[in-house]
Formats: structure tokens, C-alpha cells, sequence
């Protein structure tokens, strides 16, 4: 296991992170480890193998995710101090704020919202402080000058050690920290985004925007919502149960990704390993990410997963999935590389 540094922060977190949207009793049907042993064995394997890094929500099943990681993490050999807990904030926290018809200060990034869901989600996790705290995604609503000045607070008080985002555009990203410049407030440390083979938007501009500014990318569902298990192949139903067969996220271009999983497959019969194993190697070692996320709701999967740490790939096998896999270019990024090609082109004296 590698640990990396977070962004232009001094902190350092394991290559791999482990994801706890899975405990609870739902979050839009994935919720499925809500019994405490079950999450103490998974919780405690990750500690084993040297992940120190953990991701939930409040919204994960509403607080649940957030209770019964903190408890695992509590009923584990590892002190506070060994681990770093990252969680977040901007969904709706009850089903009338979600509707919109009540409760309407129970959802977003205003003032009132983070100041209440810090010290909620602290309770749940049994922690006077957690090391990064998130907003989930752009409140169309509040001024981002309220949002970053309200996360400003929370840090100054001692109850977040770093900040990030989470699914926000660049343009946002821009905005928020130049506000945090603007007040001497902190500026994100971090953007946790979707990222996969199947899923390389963030390739347009993210990336770039992410490095430039120090934000450490934390990818999120890194095996497309399970489509890069090797579970869904062309031409057959997806298996009874899988996640992605009741709950059709992230989207995917399934005829292009069957190409991918057929490629994966034929590496891993040759390398040894497996195909979920290869998808998450080729995150680790993409330009600007720091750490991928990693959602299991059972050990056997965890220890597949955590065996990606120890896969390589040859320059071959990386050029042939990036045939596969790139997106096109989209304008101004086409135009940029074609007028920058003379800048940076080594000179050569005659």
C-alpha cells in the first residue's frame, strides 16, 4: 500500500480508500451492510491490509453509514490518530427536504445547513474532529461566498482539518477558492469525482484544473457502478441482485464498454488477475489521482479489490486500453493542443 500526499496538502492517505455508502439500510438501494459485526469485519480487513484512508456521507442511509463506520473504526486496534475520516454534506436529510415541501433548511450548502450537519455527523461518527470535510455537489441556491466562509468556521473551530469537493464543475472550483483566497479561508484540498475506463469525462478538464490548483482527485464508483466486475458481458442479462442491475449508475456507452471488458478479460487471463483488479490498477496510476474509493459488501470482494495495490501493467497493454477507451477531444481543448504544439516543441539548433 502507497500513501499519498492529498492535493498541495500535507496530509497523506492511502492509495486506496475504503467507501462506506455501502452500510446501512439504503441509499438509493445500495445500502446493504447495516449489521455492525459485518461492518467491523470489512472495516478491520481494510485496517490490515494498510488502508487508513475512509469516505462516507451524511446522507449515506440518512446518518447510518456514518454511525457504523465510526463505530468499526472504534471497535478497531487503530487509534484516531492512525486514521483519516472523510465525510460530507449537502443532501437532503430528511424525505420532506428532499421533496422540497418541509423542512427545507435540512438540505444544501447554506450557513445554517453546514454548521447543524457538522456536529450531526461528528455525534454519529463518535469523533471530536474529522480530517476532511466535503461538499457533495453545487447548491444553486446559496451563495458560494456563504458556503466557503461557513466551511471556514468549521475548520477555525477545530471540527475539520481540510476541505474538498465533490462533483462540482471547474467553474465552481474556481469560484470557491478564489472566495477562500479572497477571506484567507482554507481552499479545497481534494475533488472526489467519477472516474473510470468507461467514464473519462473527467479527462476534459477536471484533471488538469485539479493539478493546477493542488486538489488530489479521490475517484468515486471506479468500477462503474459494477459494470467493470466482468459481470456484464454483450448480449447477456446482468446477474440478479448486482447494483447496477436495479440501479442503472453511472452511465455508461455499454457497447464500447463491452469492448473494454472483453479487453480486461483477455489481461487478466494472461496477467493472473482479475478484471475489476485491472480496472482499479489503471486508476492508480492516471495522472492526478490520488486515491480511488472502494465499496464492498462483502470480504471476498475486499480482497479482490485491495489486490489492485500490486498489479502492473506493460506500455502495450496501457496503449491498447487507451485506444479503447479515450474520449474525443472537445473544443477549446483541440484548439489549445493545436496552437500549443509549436510552443512546446523542443528546438532544435541547426
Amino acid at each position: 500500500m502507497e500513501y499519498r500526499q492529498l492535493g498541495r496538502s500535507g496530509l497523506k492517505v492511502s492509495e486506496i480508500c475504503f467507501g462506506a455508502m455501502t452500510f446501512g439500510e439504503g441509499f438509493y438501494g445500495i445500502g446493504e451492510v447495516s449489521d455492525q459485526d459485518g461492518a467491523d469485519r470489512l472495516v478491520h480487513a481494510a485496517l490490515d491490509a494498510g488502508v487508513t484512508f475512509f469516505d462516507t456521507a451524511d446522507v449515506y442511509s440518512r446518518g447510518q453509514s456514518e454511525q457504523i463506520l465510526g463505530q468499526s473504526l472504534r471497535n478497531s486496534s487503530s487509534t484516531r490518530d492512525e486514521v483519516v475520516i472523510a465525510t460530507k454534506v449537502r443532501g437532503a436529510m430528511s424525505d420532506a427536504a428532499a421533496r422540497g415541501t418541509g423542512d427545507v433548511n435540512n438540505v444544501g450548502l447554506s450557513r445554517k445547513h453546514i454548521l447543524s450537519s457538522i456536529d450531526a455527523s461528528l455525534e454519529r461518527l463518535g469523533t471530536d474532529y474529522v480530517d476532511l470535510y466535503q461538499v457533495h455537489g453545487w447548491d444553486p441556491v446559496t451563495p458560494i461566498e456563504e458556503t466557503m466562509r461557513a466551511l471556514a468556521d468549521v475548520v477555525q473551530a477545530g471540527k475539520a482539518r481540510y476541505v474538498g469537493v465533490s462533483n462540482y464543475a471547474v467553474r465552481q472550483i474556481m469560484r470557491a477558492n478564489a472566495v477562500a483566497d479572497a477571506h484567507g479561508g482554507p481552499r479545497f484540498v481534494s475533488l472526489q469525482a467519477y472516474y473510470s475506463l468507461v467514464g473519462r469525462d473527467l479527462e476534459h478538464e477536471l484533471i488538469d484544473t485539479a493539478v493546477e490548483e493542488g486538489l488530489g482527485v479521490m475517484v468515486w464508483s471506479p468500477l462503474a457502478g459494477g459494470f467493470l466486475t466482468g459481470k456484464f458481458r454483450r448480449g447477456e442479462d446482468g446477474p440478479e441482485g448486482s447494483r447496477r442491475s436495479s440501479f442503472d449508475f453511472p452511465p455508461v456507452d455499454k457497447e464500447r464498454g463491452y469492448d473494454v471488458v472483453d479487453a480486461l478479460d483477455e489481461m487478466a487471463g494472461d496477467k493472473g488477475v482479475t478484471i475489476p483488479q485491472l480496472a482499479l490498477a489503471w486508476l492508480l496510476q492516471r495522472r492526478g489521482v490520488t486515491s480511488v474509493i472502494i465499496g464492498t459488501k462483502k470480504p471476498a470482494q475486499l480482497e479482490d479489490n485491495l489486490g489492485a495495490v500490486d498489479v502492473a501493467f506493460t506500455e502495450d497493454e496501457l496503449a491498447r486500453l487507451d485506444d479503447l477507451t479515450k474520449p474525443d477531444a472537445l473544443y477549446p481543448q483541440w484548439m489549445v493542443a493545436r496552437q500549443g504544439q509549436g510552443r512546446t516543441a523542443v528546438s532544435r539548433s541547426e
